[in-house]
Parts: C-alpha cells; structure tokens; sequence
C-alpha cells in the first residue's frame, strides 16, 4: 500500500459521496486519516466511514455541518484536532450546481451558490490556517472550468467557481511560506443528478479533446498528487477536463 500520507490528516467537505467519496478513497489509501463532512447524507456517510475502519481502525471521522452557516465553520476544524491531534490537508469540495437563467435569479439561489462554493471554502481555511501552519499543511480547492469558461444559464454557479479560483490564488499568497494553495477545475466527470439528457452528454464529451468523460478517481489522483506528491506547487489550478478548456 502506498503510505505516502501515512498519518496525516485530512478534512473533506462533502465527502460523503460522488467525488467527495472518491477522494476519501484515494488519500485513506495513501494512509492518510479523514475526517468527512456532510450535510444531509448521512447513510453514504455511515457507509463510507464503515469501509475505512474496516481497513484501518480508527481513521475516520464523521463531521455533519450545514456549511452555509458561517458559525459552524471552526467547529468542523476543531472536532478535527480534537480527535486526531492534528490538521495537514482541507478540502473545499462541497458544492450547489443549478441553473440560473437571467431573468429568473433569486437572492436564495445566489445565497446558496455563493455560500457553497465561495463563502465556506474561504471562513473554513480562514479557521483552519493556524492549524495548517504549524503542519506546512495545504488547502485544496475543488473549482470547475466553467469558472473559467462560464457555462450558460449558470451565471451565479460560474462567478462563484471563477471566485474560488482567484480566492486560491489569493490564498496561496496570504498562507504563504506554511500553507500551499491549490485547486482543481473538473471538466465532463459526473453529470448533475437532476439529469443532462444522453444527447447534451454526448454534446460535451465531444468538447473534450480526448473524447470521453472522465471519472472521479481522476479528480482524486489529481487531488492525491497535490496533497503526496507536490511540495513545491502552491497558487495553481489543475484543469482535469479531457482537454476541454484548451479547446475553442
């Protein structure tokens, strides 16, 4: 087995499930412990965390949070010292994805959105900083391309992914020299669950270049290569698109 991450400890948010748990998978299996957030999934939860202590007793941690509530936010990280002592790794996963046509945007929908995937990412590094210093510890940030290239009808969902990725780059400067910044921009892996008909599927895996969709251990290798393998890497955005963003 890999122990790349022998004893080091991770915090996920929504990790529970899709690529959260897919994440979850590859650094306990780099040997890492993980301490899982979620919000409403608790049998996923339960399951997940079950599959990794009957790998390895006592390397897991179940976090439930409502992540739109700020105040919230520094209980998860000290839940997370307090049963494990320490903090190397924070992963801002969780996510709200739902269209928002011009015209029909509503404050809940914006608060939502911004709150998901740019509000909690950034009070929840901003509560487990001093813990990350004294690991020269990383914050790693789950994007999208479409906050580089905005997807239609999503405008709220695009501009709070395109903020993620310059509060990363913002971060990286302010955590700087103890604390590396990155993030990670998907492309075509997991369709949303409310469904995307076979013919718009077809239509995007055709934008990538390499033809096909990817899947969520892609997303985490990328994730294990930030968190193992990548000390001298803060400041960068990984796109792991099939190509998608390269292509016109």
């Amino acid at each position: 087995m890999n122990q790349a991450l022998q004893d080091k400890v991770v915090l996920i948010t929504g990790g529970a499930r899709r690529v959260g748990s897919a994440i979850v998978h590859a650094l306990h299996g780099a040997g890492a412990r993980i301490a899982i957030h979620y919000r409403s999934s608790v049998e996923e939860a339960a399951k997940l965390a079950a599959a990794l202590e009957s790998v390895r007793p006592g390397s897991s941690l179940l976090l439930q949070a409502d992540l739109l509530d700020v105040a919230q936010l520094p209980g998860l990280v000290q839940r997370t010292l307090t049963h494990f002592g320490r903090l190397d790794v924070l992963i801002n996963n969780a996510s709200s994805f739902y269209p928002t046509p011009v015209g029909e945007i509503t404050l809940a929908q914006w608060d939502d959105l911004m709150g998901t995937n740019l509000k909690a990412p950034l009070f929840l590094a901003q509560a487990a900083a001093p813990a990350l210093r004294s690991s020269q510890g990383l914050v790693l940030n789950i994007a999208d391309i479409h906050g580089l290239r905005p997807l239609k009808a999503h405008p709220v969902y695009s501009a709070a992914k395109a903020g993620l990725i310059s509060l990363t780059h913002s971060l990286a400067r302010e955590l700087a020299p103890d604390v590396r910044v990155n993030a990670i921009a998907p492309g075509p892996v997991l369709f949303p669950e409310q469904g995307v008909s076979e013919e718009r599927q077809s239509d995007i895996i055709a934008r990538t270049l390499l033809g096909r969709r990817g899947s969520p251990e892609d997303i985490a290798q990328a994730a294990l290569f930030f968190a193992a393998h990548a000390p001298y890497v803060t400041g960068q955005v990984l796109a792991v698109d099939g190509g998608r963003s390269v292509k016109a």
